[in-house]
Protein backbone atom coordinates (compact mmCIF):
# COMPACT_ATOMS: atom_id res chain seq x y z
CA UNK A 1 0.00 0.00 0.00
CA UNK A 2 2.93 2.40 1.04
CA UNK A 3 4.68 2.12 -2.51
CA UNK A 4 1.28 2.23 -4.48
CA UNK A 5 1.14 5.79 -2.69
CA UNK A 6 4.69 6.99 -3.48
CA UNK A 7 3.75 5.50 -7.04
CA UNK A 8 0.66 7.71 -6.93
CA UNK A 9 2.59 10.99 -5.59
CA UNK A 10 5.42 10.28 -8.20
CA UNK A 11 2.78 10.34 -10.90
CA UNK A 12 0.80 13.09 -9.40
CA UNK A 13 4.12 15.26 -8.93
CA UNK A 14 5.24 14.49 -12.68
CA UNK A 15 1.62 15.75 -14.17
CA UNK A 16 1.44 18.75 -11.74
CA UNK A 17 5.36 19.58 -12.91
CA UNK A 18 4.11 19.46 -16.73
CA UNK A 19 6.79 17.02 -16.45
CA UNK A 20 9.23 18.88 -15.38
CA UNK A 21 8.04 22.61 -17.38
CA UNK A 22 7.38 23.68 -13.81
CA UNK A 23 11.43 23.32 -13.10
CA UNK A 24 11.93 25.81 -15.63
CA UNK A 25 14.41 28.64 -14.14
CA UNK A 26 12.86 31.39 -16.17
CA UNK A 27 9.02 31.83 -16.52
CA UNK A 28 7.45 28.38 -15.38
CA UNK A 29 3.98 29.04 -16.14
CA UNK A 30 4.84 30.34 -19.66
CA UNK A 31 6.26 26.70 -20.45
CA UNK A 32 3.31 25.36 -19.05
CA UNK A 33 1.22 27.24 -20.89
CA UNK A 34 3.41 26.12 -23.95
CA UNK A 35 2.66 22.90 -22.84
CA UNK A 36 -1.04 23.66 -23.43
CA UNK A 37 -0.70 25.06 -26.77
CA UNK A 38 0.85 21.86 -27.59
CA UNK A 39 -1.56 19.39 -26.20
CA UNK A 40 -4.31 21.67 -28.68
CA UNK A 41 -2.04 21.28 -31.96
CA UNK A 42 -1.89 17.68 -31.46
CA UNK A 43 -5.72 17.25 -30.64
CA UNK A 44 -6.14 20.11 -33.21
CA UNK A 45 -4.62 17.86 -35.97
CA UNK A 46 -5.73 14.74 -34.68
CA UNK A 47 -9.61 16.05 -34.76
CA UNK A 48 -9.02 17.82 -38.04
CA UNK A 49 -7.05 15.31 -40.12
CA UNK A 50 -7.62 11.32 -39.21
CA UNK A 51 -11.03 11.62 -36.91
CA UNK A 52 -12.50 14.33 -39.49
CA UNK A 53 -14.58 15.25 -36.78
CA UNK A 54 -16.81 18.40 -37.62
CA UNK A 55 -17.03 21.64 -35.95
CA UNK A 56 -19.49 20.92 -33.07
CA UNK A 57 -17.60 17.38 -32.46
CA UNK A 58 -14.33 19.19 -32.49
CA UNK A 59 -16.06 21.79 -29.78
CA UNK A 60 -17.25 18.56 -27.95
CA UNK A 61 -14.43 16.64 -27.83
CA UNK A 62 -12.02 19.37 -26.48
CA UNK A 63 -14.18 20.51 -23.92
CA UNK A 64 -14.47 16.55 -22.27
CA UNK A 65 -10.65 16.90 -22.58
CA UNK A 66 -10.85 20.16 -20.36
CA UNK A 67 -12.99 19.04 -17.91
CA UNK A 68 -11.20 15.89 -17.74
CA UNK A 69 -7.57 17.88 -17.70
CA UNK A 70 -8.98 20.01 -14.87
CA UNK A 71 -10.30 16.97 -12.57
CA UNK A 72 -6.94 15.06 -13.29
CA UNK A 73 -4.97 18.83 -12.57
CA UNK A 74 -7.08 19.45 -9.24
CA UNK A 75 -5.74 15.59 -7.93
CA UNK A 76 -2.34 16.10 -9.06
CA UNK A 77 -2.16 19.97 -7.41
CA UNK A 78 -3.67 18.87 -4.34
CA UNK A 79 -1.23 16.06 -4.18
CA UNK A 80 1.50 18.27 -5.07
CA UNK A 81 0.37 21.06 -2.51
CA UNK A 82 0.44 17.99 0.18
CA UNK A 83 4.01 16.45 -1.21
CA UNK A 84 5.76 20.31 -0.63
CA UNK A 85 3.40 21.10 2.15
CA UNK A 86 3.11 24.70 0.18
CA UNK A 87 -0.63 26.39 -0.84
CA UNK A 88 0.72 26.98 -4.08
CA UNK A 89 3.44 25.36 -5.01
CA UNK A 90 5.58 27.63 -8.13
CA UNK A 91 7.06 24.22 -10.08
CA UNK A 92 2.96 23.19 -10.80
CA UNK A 93 1.93 24.78 -14.06
CA UNK A 94 -0.37 22.06 -14.98
CA UNK A 95 -2.84 24.90 -14.01
CA UNK A 96 -1.33 26.99 -16.99
CA UNK A 97 -1.62 23.94 -19.42
CA UNK A 98 -5.13 23.46 -18.13
CA UNK A 99 -6.03 27.01 -18.93
CA UNK A 100 -4.27 27.70 -21.67
CA UNK A 101 -6.39 24.65 -22.88
CA UNK A 102 -9.64 25.86 -21.98
CA UNK A 103 -8.22 29.88 -23.92
CA UNK A 104 -7.70 27.79 -27.05
CA UNK A 105 -11.58 26.07 -27.35
CA UNK A 106 -12.30 29.78 -28.83
CA UNK A 107 -10.33 28.73 -31.77
CA UNK A 108 -10.90 24.60 -32.34
CA UNK A 109 -13.98 25.41 -34.98
CA UNK A 110 -10.84 26.95 -37.23
CA UNK A 111 -7.87 27.07 -35.69
CA UNK A 112 -4.90 29.63 -37.11
CA UNK A 113 -1.97 30.90 -36.20
CA UNK A 114 -3.20 34.50 -35.12
CA UNK A 115 -6.11 32.71 -33.31
CA UNK A 116 -3.69 30.44 -31.11
CA UNK A 117 -0.72 33.82 -30.70
CA UNK A 118 -3.88 35.57 -29.43
CA UNK A 119 -5.20 32.67 -26.86
CA UNK A 120 -1.80 32.29 -25.92
CA UNK A 121 -1.13 35.96 -24.85
CA UNK A 122 -4.26 37.15 -23.17
CA UNK A 123 -4.45 33.78 -20.91
CA UNK A 124 -0.82 34.62 -19.91
CA UNK A 125 -2.21 38.33 -19.55
CA UNK A 126 -5.06 36.61 -17.67
CA UNK A 127 -2.90 34.41 -15.87
CA UNK A 128 -0.25 36.77 -14.48
CA UNK A 129 -2.35 40.22 -13.59
CA UNK A 130 -5.42 38.07 -12.62
CA UNK A 131 -8.74 40.63 -12.72
CA UNK A 132 -11.44 40.04 -10.48
CA UNK A 133 -12.76 37.30 -9.53
CA UNK A 134 -10.17 35.58 -10.41
CA UNK A 135 -7.63 36.34 -7.24
CA UNK A 136 -10.25 35.23 -5.64
CA UNK A 137 -10.24 31.97 -6.71
CA UNK A 138 -6.76 31.35 -5.69
CA UNK A 139 -8.35 31.13 -2.23
CA UNK A 140 -10.05 27.74 -2.76
CA UNK A 141 -8.44 25.16 -1.16
CA UNK A 142 -5.66 23.12 -2.14
CA UNK A 143 -5.42 21.63 -5.66
CA UNK A 144 -9.09 23.67 -6.59
CA UNK A 145 -7.63 26.94 -5.88
CA UNK A 146 -4.47 25.95 -7.82
CA UNK A 147 -6.76 24.98 -10.57
CA UNK A 148 -9.49 27.24 -10.50
CA UNK A 149 -8.15 31.05 -10.60
CA UNK A 150 -6.48 29.26 -14.36
CA UNK A 151 -9.34 27.99 -15.77
CA UNK A 152 -11.53 31.27 -15.23
CA UNK A 153 -8.20 33.03 -16.82
CA UNK A 154 -9.03 30.71 -19.51
CA UNK A 155 -12.23 31.68 -20.06
CA UNK A 156 -11.73 35.37 -20.23
CA UNK A 157 -9.31 34.31 -22.80
CA UNK A 158 -11.97 32.54 -24.92
CA UNK A 159 -14.68 34.76 -24.75
CA UNK A 160 -12.25 37.25 -25.80
CA UNK A 161 -10.95 35.62 -28.62
CA UNK A 162 -14.29 34.27 -29.54
CA UNK A 163 -15.27 37.90 -29.81
CA UNK A 164 -12.31 38.98 -31.16
CA UNK A 165 -13.00 36.73 -34.36
CA UNK A 166 -16.89 37.45 -34.37
CA UNK A 167 -15.29 41.23 -35.19
CA UNK A 168 -12.70 39.87 -37.50
CA UNK A 169 -15.52 37.90 -40.22
CA UNK A 170 -17.73 40.65 -39.92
Amino acid sequence: MIKRERSLDRLAYALATGAGAGFAPVAPGTFGALEGVALFLAISALATRPLALGTGARILLLTAINVAIFALGVWASNRACEITGLKDPSQVVFDEVSGQLIALTAVIAAPTILGVVAAFILFRLFDIFKPYPIRKLEHLPSGLGVMADDALAGVYAAALVWAMQIAIRN
